[in-house]
């Protein structure tokens, strides 16, 4: 693919909050986008049950797996089957890059949802369409919907964990230029700018939203415990560094009202 090719690109899971970015961001260079996912108008679509699937990447040059589940049991049947299903047809339609959204450290974390991450991988890896994997580190808007979601509690319940967490604006972008890009067979590592405590991304949040909500320190336990104290879900040196800090995103949410 040349600089001035334009590409008929698939964002499945276009409408979800990172999706969308990466659809609006391929949509401003001139590329031709189609968002596939059950709230689709035009492509609805389905993958933990493949309704809608049959078809749907027809004419594509890039299909951009975007999607995501709320839940663990939920996770292996839109990531890893749903990955299946969605490769099977994209090597039907003579799909020639398929570009899918993972998370940083997802494999060194003995949880529910980072195994599916790592299954999804996998299915990837070993799949029929050449493929790029865009690991990032967790949102400024994941984060932030955390404190907020605790707050209504009237507690911030928070363990010690080392996050480096990005404005999906910008892992947006990233996703973008992948999809824009060759097929790598390999990834393209994502990180904010800082990596800091959860903690101590807790005391800004309360500082710029105003919440009066108590913190309460916590311990995970275990392997989990262990991993996310020890920075398992950071890295040091990504390929693409972010540069909006968690601190400027809150004010830039907050001016915004």
């Amino acid at each position: 693919m040349n600089d001035n090719e334009k590409l008929t690109i698939a964002v499945v899971g276009g409408t979800g909050t990172l999706g969308r970015g990466v659809a609006g961001t391929l949509r401003s260079r001139g590329h031709q986008v189609r968002v596939l996912s059950r709230r689709s108008q035009e492509y609805p679509v389905d993958l933990t049950t493949g309704e809608g699937l049959d078809g749907a990447p027809a004419g594509c040059d890039v299909v951009v797996d975007a999607s995501n589940s709320t839940s663990s049991k939920g996770a292996a049947r839109t990531l890893v089957e749903g990955s299946r299903r969605l490769l099977a047809a994209e090597e039907a339609a003579g799909v020639r890059h398929h570009v899918c959204v993972s998370i940083v450290g997802c494999e060194r974390v003995p949880f529910g949802y980072y195994r599916a991450k790592v299954a999804q991988e996998r299915v990837v890896e070993a799949g029929p369409v050449d493929w790029t994997l865009v690991r990032a580190t967790q949102f400024h808007e994941l984060v932030a919907w955390g404190f907020r979601s605790m707050a209504r509690f009237g507690v911030l319940v928070l363990p010690r964990m080392l996050l480096r967490p990005m404005a999906s604006a910008e892992l947006a972008v990233a996703v973008a230029g992948a999809a824009e890009g060759p097929a790598l067979r390999g990834r393209v590592e994502v990180a904010g700018p800082e990596t800091a405590d959860v903690r101590d991304l807790a005391r800004q949040w309360r500082s710029v939203t105003g919440s009066r909500a108590r913190m309460v320190p916590s311990a995970l336990p275990g392997a989990v415990g262990r991993a996310v104290r020890s920075g398992a879900l950071t890295l040091d040196r990504p390929d693409v560094t972010g540069t909006t800090t968690f601190a400027d995103w809150l004010e830039q949410r907050k001016h915004r009202g």
